[in-house]
């Protein structure tokens, strides 16, 4: 049993059940502060422009701010907004997953 792992995923959903972020919203966050592209982004993640831009959109309308800054010269950035809830979703995944690994342990430990 010393073997076993438990491995979660996390997302933040609103009252509808809907995503907010996760793992690939997260995922298209960091990729937008990586390449400077949403373009990129979405060739980089196998994902059309459009459901690249439609997630952010999403997250965006929800939460009433603006993630990420686009410009035609300069490309495409997180904003301050975006960067903190990048930052908050990190911070979140990664107390969960210290409190699953406990909670595993000691429901596991004697098996």
């Amino acid at each position: 049993m010393e073997d076993l792992q438990l491995r979660s995923r996390h997302w933040i959903v609103n009252e509808k059940g809907e995503i907010i972020i996760g793992e690939g919203r997260c995922e298209i966050l960091e990729n937008i502060e990586k390449t400077g592209s949403l373009n990129q982004t979405a060739k980089v993640m196998k994902m059309s422009y459009k459901g690249v831009w439609s997630k952010i959109k999403v997250t965006e309308h929800y939460l009433k701010v603006i993630l990420v800054a686009t410009d035609k010269k300069r490309g495409s950035r997180l904003t301050k907004e975006g960067k903190e809830l990048l930052e908050k979703y990190h911070q979140l995944k990664e107390r969960c997953l210290q409190a699953d690994d406990k909670v595993f342990r000691n429901i596991f430990k004697s098996a």
